[in-house]
């Protein structure tokens, strides 16, 4: 087993009891696959966009996660809409997407578009700010404005806040979230309880993120090693010629209970 996957399982066992449900929704795997390759196959669709489904495997992400057409789904900091592009169509017909915090650019330029009509933006009194000299983003926010949600995802964002923003959005998600929903998090990874540096900024320890979304009342589910990537040595920023588009990301499935 890969050592980054064995120390993600290793710190979840160790942090509490935790149980393990299915949510393969194998009857409707087929169908979904067919329609998150559609939404990336759609006419308009960005080249810079597609450049990036090979890394990031939006088919395979997604049914880890357990996403299907009917759930109401929350994304959070949806930045220039990667995601929202595949979500929201995924979702149009049957289900609810809803874009939170950091939305200023799918507002302007998928809102209202033909085929994004469905998109629903929330907490819109949440406030990302980041002080002078200040390293991460602070947040201030209520609530996102949902409840009941199926799932919520956020993909390369957690490393953005400092401790007090990633408490809030953890306890937000959970709130919006009803009992068994799914709160699902990608980011970049970095050595277990290493020190913080510039070049590690963008970076975030996979143990500490489990302990801090168990705090916030989540139970981990699993994990997946799509994005492990065995060349990627943690010690670069991910934006370096050397792992840019290719660093190591861990995926970490939690369940509200």
């Amino acid at each position: 087993m890969k050592l980054k996957s064995s120390l993600i399982i290793a710190a979840a066992l160790s942090c509490s009891v935790f149980s393990m449900p299915t949510f393969a929704h194998e009857h409707g795997t087929h169908s979904l696959a067919d329609s998150i390759k559609a939404a990336m196959q759609a006419e308009g669709r960005p080249d810079a966009d597609v450049k990036r489904d090979r890394n990031r495997k939006p088919v395979q992400t997604l049914e880890f996660f357990g996403l299907q057409p009917d759930m109401k789904v929350v994304e959070l900091i949806p930045g220039g809409g990667w995601y929202t592009r595949i979500l929201a169509p995924v979702l149009a017909e049957k289900g609810e997407y809803y874009g939170a915090i950091g939305t200023s650019r799918i507002e302007r330029n998928l809102v209202g578009q033909p085929g994004f009509e469905n998109i629903q933006i929330t907490a819109k009194d949440a406030r990302l700010s980041r002080p002078d000299g200040a390293k991460f983003y602070a947040l201030e926010m209520d609530n996102l404005g949902v409840t009941d949600a199926d799932m919520v995802l956020t993909f390369r964002n957690y490393h953005n806040f400092d401790d007090a923003g990633r408490t809030k959005m953890n306890e937000a998600a959970f709130t919006a979230l009803k009992s068994g929903g799914i709160y699902a998090v990608v980011d970049h990874t970095a050595r277990h309880m290493e020190p913080y540096t510039n070049s590690n900024r963008r970076r975030f320890d996979p143990v500490k993120a489990i302990k801090e979304i168990q705090a916030a009342g989540f139970e981990f589910v699993d994990y997946s090693d799509l994005h492990y990537r065995e060349d990627d040595e943690l010690e670069y920023e991910v934006g370096a010629r050397s792992v840019s588009g290719n660093t190591d990301r861990f995926t970490l499935k939690f369940r509200k209970p």
